[in-house]
């Protein structure tokens, strides 16, 4: 059996070499490493396929939630509410901005944010939420919307793990992730859905007011050079990365609908084993798989993973611990704080390899393997 990869980076640049290599050439050849033509190129293609007005490249994810809130013109503070389960970053931004983070409880079957866990947490001092429409499908937006809209409440789509996902409203509407909340913001790290080959991020927006605010931040608070109306920081998207991304984003509906397929693939060969729960999919979001996590019961995650990884299967644990238990965050909840779907999901979830270049026969080690585990032991 060849070597496992929880995502194949080197199969699906393979197959795009050619064009990858070209893309990067130009720039090496044009020597306009920032600010070159391919990043107003991908900028406006990205901007055409997510249907949304404005699309701000910038350096990484992380600085794209944190420009979201200094473009929101958010207070020390100030609250803003986001799920208790999710990567560090959707929270560290919002503390380093001295605002104050409101952990809140997700949805049981889709790991994501709900109307039902947000409404309990807002206060007066509420300013925010960022749903983040976690592992590949969407939070349930429109409910959201509707309440941020009755509370005069801004929301920051955290869109790192959902690029291509499509949202169904209660009216048939269909909106892509990323276009639905004030500002959204999305991460291009190598590992993503619509990765780069470094760091790299972008925030979208339909507000135009907000655009102009979002991109002079991003650029040392200018809007003409050497006149600074705010403070700012410096975060830009590489020209050589936006090159590569141009080209995979011709890619990213090919890419889902592979992703889809080796779920699928996962769910007829697992989904008959006690002891497990396979992923949930929404009936208002498409899912762009950017894991493939399963729910280990019985406690028994951590010898899965561990019988996995002598077999030569990778998988990983996003998250093994709620940010509440964080050690960072210990000075924004009081003692005992509690999230009872949060705290379980830490225990049992379990993900699984999934990318774009399905192969059958790895497909059916790892499945079978799993059946193995849960026979013999």
């Amino acid at each position: 059996m060849k070597n496992i990869q929880m995502v194949d980076l080197k199969g699906q640049y393979d197959k795009i070499k050619e064009s990858v290599n070209d893309g990067i050439q130009k720039c090496l050849d044009t020597t306009s490493f920032i600010n070159g033509a391919a990043v107003k190129e991908f900028q406006q293609d990205f901007q055409e396929y997510l249907n949304i007005k404005h699309v701000i490249p910038c350096a990484n994810g992380t600085d794209a939630l944190q420009i979201a809130m200094m473009a929101l013109g958010l207070k020390p503070g100030d609250e803003v509410i986001c799920p208790a389960f999710t990567y560090v970053a959707t929270a560290e931004v919002i503390g380093l901005l001295g605002l104050k983070p409101v952990m809140v409880d997700v949805n049981p079957k889709t790991f994501n944010i709900e109307l039902e866990g947000i409404e309990k947490f807002i206060t007066e001092k509420t300013k925010a939420i960022v749903p983040v429409h976690l592992y590949g499908q969407s939070a349930d937006m429109e409910p959201i919307m509707v309440l941020a809209e009755k509370c005069n409440l801004y929301v920051v789509e955290d869109n790192a793990q959902a690029i291509g996902s499509d949202y169904t409203f209660s009216d048939g509407t269909k909106k892509k992730t990323g276009t639905i909340g004030h500002i959204s913001c999305t991460s291009f790290f190598p590992s993503k859905n619509l990765g780069c080959y470094g760091d790299g991020g972008a925030l979208m927006t339909n507000d135009d007011e907000l655009a102009v605010k979002i991109r002079m931040i991003a650029n040392h608070g200018q809007e003409k050079k050497y006149y600074h109306k705010v403070l700012g920081c410096n975060s830009r998207l590489d020209t050589i990365q936006a090159a590569i991304l141009k080209v995979k984003l011709k890619y990213l509906d090919k890419y889902s609908a592979a992703r889809n397929q080796m779920a699928d693939y996962y769910d007829k060969g697992l989904g008959n084993i006690e002891g497990i729960e396979i992923p949930h999919r929404a009936c208002n979001s498409s899912h762009v798989f950017h894991q493939y996590t399963l729910k280990i019961k019985n406690g028994r995650r951590e010898e899965l993973k561990q019988y996995l990884s002598e077999k030569g299967i990778p998988s990983m644990i996003y998250y093994p611990l709620p940010l509440y238990k964080q050690e960072a965050f210990q000075q924004y909840v009081e003692n005992g704080f509690l999230l009872p779907v949060t705290e379980s999901l830490c225990e049992e979830v379990l993900s699984l390899p999934i990318h774009t270049e399905f192969d059958a026969e790895v497909s059916d080690y790892i499945i079978n393997e799993i059946h193995n585990f849960f026979k013999i032991r």
